[in-house]
């Protein structure tokens, strides 16, 4: 299959799913697409929550694309990339929908930036997660302060420093990225579909203005995660990296 982002609506529920064959992976037209698809369903009357998932039951998201990556050879191309991860995050933070997110198995890096992006995250007991930037050379810049925001400095001082460490679901849940976790797809795809619908029936203004407040201090992010991609796009090309890179690939 070809990768893609679709979103589609049934009962005033929005849905973003998005596939990459390299195990969800997101290159910088996929993210394109994912921040046009946020901003298009903040404006839709016909949606009033918005439930944001990658294809399948295997990996959430495999983070950055390599191939991508490698192929960056200067500093503006590289900032280029890495704000496409600062464009979600700034279109799902500014969305004055709820999004709901559905995180079905392990999450790397941009990944588990977009669940810190979510406003409500559901995860399975085998949705782990790691930020790995550190150890190619690179560092979680760009999605840094969404998971500070969401899982405190403590939290993501440990996943930022153990960059080759999984910390299960379970650890997620416990700092605050997931609300919930369940032991299979179903059953947190049951769960996601019944907390949309009871969304769907409440007040959009009221929904509106709640989330204005539960991102309150944050109106400084489309010049803060723009500063960071551009340091991402000035450590990507070094050595260290490009080397770690192609050694991961092989």
């Amino acid at each position: 299959m070809n990768p893609y982002v679709n979103l589609s609506v049934e009962n005033e529920v929005g849905t973003i799913e998005f596939f990459h064959p390299k195990s969800n992976a997101l290159p910088s037209d996929l993210l394109k697409q994912l921040t046009e698809s946020i901003i298009k369903s903040g404006k839709r009357e016909d949606i009033r929550v918005v439930i944001l998932r990658s294809s399948g039951n295997g990996a959430f998201c495999a983070g950055a694309s390599f191939d991508e990556l490698m192929a960056i050879e200067d500093v503006d191309t590289g900032k280029a990339f890495f704000s496409g991860f600062a464009n979600v995050i700034n279109a799902a933070r500014k969305c004055p929908k709820f999004i709901i997110g559905r995180v079905q198995g392990k999450t790397v890096g941009g990944g588990v930036g977009m669940a810190s992006a979510t406003d409500y995250c559901f995860a399975t007991q085998s949705a782990s997660v790691k930020l790995s930037e550190l150890a190619i050379g690179i560092g979680p810049f760009v999605v840094g302060p969404s998971i500070e925001r969401k899982i405190g400095l403590s939290a993501f001082s440990q996943l930022t420093i153990n960059a080759t460490k999984w910390q299960s679901a379970k650890w997620a849940k416990e700092k605050g990225l997931f609300a919930e976790i369940y032991e299979t797809v179903k059953d947190m795809d049951s769960a996601i579909q019944i907390l949309a619908d009871q969304l769907a029936s409440f007040n959009p203004k009221s929904m509106k203005g709640l989330k204005e407040i539960m991102w309150d201090g944050t109106d400084h992010w489309d010049e803060l995660l723009m500063e960071r991609a551009e340091i991402s796009g000035k450590r990507v090309l070094s050595d260290f990296t490009q080397q770690t890179i192609a050694k991961l690939k092989k």
